[in-house]
């Protein structure tokens, strides 16, 4: 799925704690919001070293947010609030990849099995493909729909963020498939050299 989709999880993770725990310093404070967007950014910071593999951890970023969690319940502070709903948000991240499209440079072809990596299991688990692939017209929707609660119960910065976040995402949406053929030319155009260096999803359909 989109980075903004999975952002925009982030900071539903965040309103729906605040929702839970109204008296907490997530209802008074913009910084575990702005913390559970970025855990939901976070793991893919891998894009271009080990794309859904090296920061994707589907059970251990959830066994770490669990303790997180807790010791943000026992001793609520911003710090502690933060740091939980940032592995939160990248638990969420890690486990919502399983639910798209595979890791390929072409991911509606469905030719890749290769979802994102479990350290845990020690193996790739497969695309359940509900979310076709990111960018997909439904991976849009998605995005609103985790876009509306934020937008309805934030407000300022925030909600301009977050609208912010499904303009990018529409964007995206339109040009998704030709960035595909942009790529395609100008890695076909460069020195065999440079193409050794790149990520192999944007190199395999040349082979």
């Amino acid at each position: 799925m989109m980075a903004t989709t999975h952002a925009l999880a982030g900071v539903v993770l965040a309103v729906l704690a605040g929702v839970l725990f109204p008296e907490s310093v997530v209802g008074t404070s913009s910084i575990p919001i702005a913390a559970a967007a970025l855990g939901g950014l976070f793991p893919d910071f891998d894009l271009y070293a080990g794309h859904r593999r090296t920061l994707h951890f589907p059970v251990y970023f959830g066994v770490a947010a669990a303790v997180a969690g807790a010791v943000a319940v026992a001793a609520p502070t911003t710090l502690t609030a933060a740091a939980a709903l940032f592995l939160a948000a990248a638990a969420l991240h890690s486990a919502m990849d399983a639910l798209g499209g595979g890791l390929e440079l072409k991911p509606w072809l469905g030719t890749s099995e290769r979802a994102v990596y479990s350290h845990y299991h020690g193996r790739w688990l497969r695309p359940r493909r509900w979310v076709r692939y990111d960018g997909a017209p439904e991976d849009l929707f998605v995005a609103v729909a985790f876009a509306a609660p934020a937008v309805y119960t934030l407000d300022g910065v925030v909600e301009t963020a977050v609208l912010a976040a499904v303009g990018v995402s529409a964007v995206y949406v339109l040009l998704r498939k030709p960035m595909v053929i942009v790529t395609e030319t100008v890695v076909a155009a460069l020195p065999p050299r440079f193409v050794d260096r790149l990520p192999a999803r944007f190199v395999e359909d040349f082979h």
